[in-house]
């Protein structure tokens, strides 16, 4: 194994710190912003809650151990223990679920997301907004326990105030689990020809391919195959080749499929990670890219166009369930890690220069449980800050070399402790040569989209108008996070700063 050394300097303008604690009273296991302009204020969390079944008079007591699929997944392969299998369930369980609707307005500093909606139901697996309109409405996507794909619209009540309302269900299978669901067009903005189309992953094994019509907001099934021996916890499009899909299952293989040719063999079959293969996303904004992760507690990077060894390794020490990169900056990954909270890699090196590793500039130790639904906001706070530089010479007695460096920082839920890993690289992966001196802040809320023109294409932090010269700008990200047995959903900020320009 080889490790790489980095320089890293503590910089006091790079600092993580929560902003909300939610009780989710069931356990959160998914949660997602929506991504489309003029609705991002939006956030959708589903939970997972077994149940407890009485037991029959007539019979001696039993104890059935419920199989949570990402959960007792999870304590297999940390503690060993055998897991009930979805087919071997004696009998019937009942998994029930509760989907939250949060609204985040700006303007509120203590509680800045608020209910405005609970829909009781299934247990939730997974879900993900269309990243465009169909039918002209904003599209919740959920997959649930019993075995459906639910489509649900935003209807907007009146100003500031909306509610989910249920358009279709479509049946995966009989007495299976609808995993996971991904929307062909994924965070990238879609060619004009290209059909919005839908893969989903069930327990069973099978991957469920549906063309969606945009004029009427319905799924027509294309196909379905037999994908994995076991249950195939994650599916999701190459976004850059939609009729290109992949899958993980918890035979340990990754495979690639082309959904416009034989179904019954792969593209390819990847043995590389050593345990079940559960998340997947392709980057949306380089192309060729592709993240993956496993109980095996690593993340691999891979280039689509040679599938047979990944070209950077990320161990994480806990078992990954979700991946999400930045929805503007092409080497930021996001990862829920199970048993080791959040983090977020910065993959800059691997991506352009294949060379040195990607690190982990920050990790979120917050939640008191499993680390399942995470998702960055496209909302995000920009603070400008004009600087007085240092000296080159007093600015290098601030580097050294060291490990990965944890340094707690204080938090606005003072029960919970904040850990961030702090570098002396930006959010472009450049090292910062001085820190300065703050002589004036404005801090607004924009999306992440606007005021720096196209960042997802090779951004290296030059802002080119004159008058950002001397300006530093410091990025505050907005994300979510939900954790399982202590049903908790967190709103955080990680407030970083990019290059400075000169």
């Amino acid at each position: 194994m080889t490790y790489h050394l980095h320089l890293q300097r503590r910089s006091p303008l790079s600092s993580i710190e929560t902003v909300q604690v939610i009780d989710t009273e069931y356990s959160a296991d998914t949660v997602e912003w929506c991504p489309l302009e003029g609705w991002r204020n939006l956030l959708a969390c589903g939970t997972y809650q077994l149940q407890t079944l009485e037991p029959k008079v007539q019979k001696p007591e039993t104890t059935f151990q419920e199989e949570k699929p990402k959960a007792d997944k999870q304590e297999e392969q940390q503690g060993k223990t055998g897991v009930v299998n979805t087919d071997e369930v004696m009998e019937p369980q009942v998994r029930m679920g509760r989907l939250y609707l949060y609204s985040f307005n700006k303007d509120s500093t203590d509680t800045p997301v608020t209910e405005v909606q609970r829909k009781d139901g299934a247990a939730i697996l997974d879900m993900k907004w269309s990243p465009v309109l169909v039918d002209g409405h904003v599209i919740l996507g959920l997959a649930d326990a019993t075995g459906c794909i639910e489509l649900l619209k935003v209807v907007e009540l009146e100003k500031n105030h909306y509610k989910l309302k249920s358009l279709l269900k479509k049946t995966l299978g009989k007495q299976c689990i609808a995993l996971s669901l991904d929307w062909s067009s994924g965070q990238s903005t879609r060619t004009t020809n290209q059909p919005l189309s839908m893969i989903g992953s069930d327990s069973k094994g099978h991957l469920h391919f549906f063309a969606v019509d945009e004029l009427k907001t319905s799924l027509r099934r294309i196909s379905d195959w037999k994908a994995h021996d076991f249950e195939a916890w994650i599916a999701a499009f190459d976004y850059w080749q939609t009729n290109v899909v992949y899958s993980g299952g918890d035979d340990g293989l990754l495979k690639g499929w082309d959904t416009r040719s034989n179904l019954n063999k792969p593209l390819f079959t990847s043995k590389r990670h050593s345990m079940g293969v559960c998340s997947i996303q392709s980057n949306p904004h380089k192309e060729n890219i592709l993240a993956t992760g496993s109980y095996d507690e690593h993340i691999l990077l891979w280039d689509t166009r040679n599938m047979k060894q990944p070209f950077d390794d990320t161990h994480i020490n806990g078992g990954v369930w979700r991946l999400k990169w930045h929805p503007v900056y092409h080497h930021l990954l996001l990862a829920a890690c199970m048993h080791n909270g959040f983090k977020i890699l910065n993959c800059q090196q691997p991506l352009e220069e294949r060379k040195e590793a990607s690190f982990i500039p920050v990790s979120y130790m917050s939640h008191g449980s499993l680390a399942y639904g995470a998702d960055w906001s496209r909302l995000c706070l920009y603070t400008d800050k004009q600087i007085q530089h240092q000296s080159e010479d007093q600015s290098n007695r601030n580097v050294d070399i060291s490990g990965n460096m944890n340094i707690p920082h204080s938090s606005s839920a003072s029960s919970f402790d904040t850990l961030v890993s702090e570098t002396g690289k930006d959010l472009a992966g450049e090292a910062t040569v001085s820190d300065g001196i703050m002589l004036e802040t404005s801090a607004f809320l924009v999306p992440l989209d606007q005021g720096f023109g196209h960042l997802s294409s090779g951004f290296k932090g030059t802002i080119p108008t004159e008058e950002y010269k001397n300006i530093t700008k410091t990025v505050v990200n907005l994300l979510a996070t939900c954790s399982f047995y202590d049903h908790s959903l967190h709103l955080w900020k990680w407030e970083t700063r990019s290059i400075e320009t000169s």
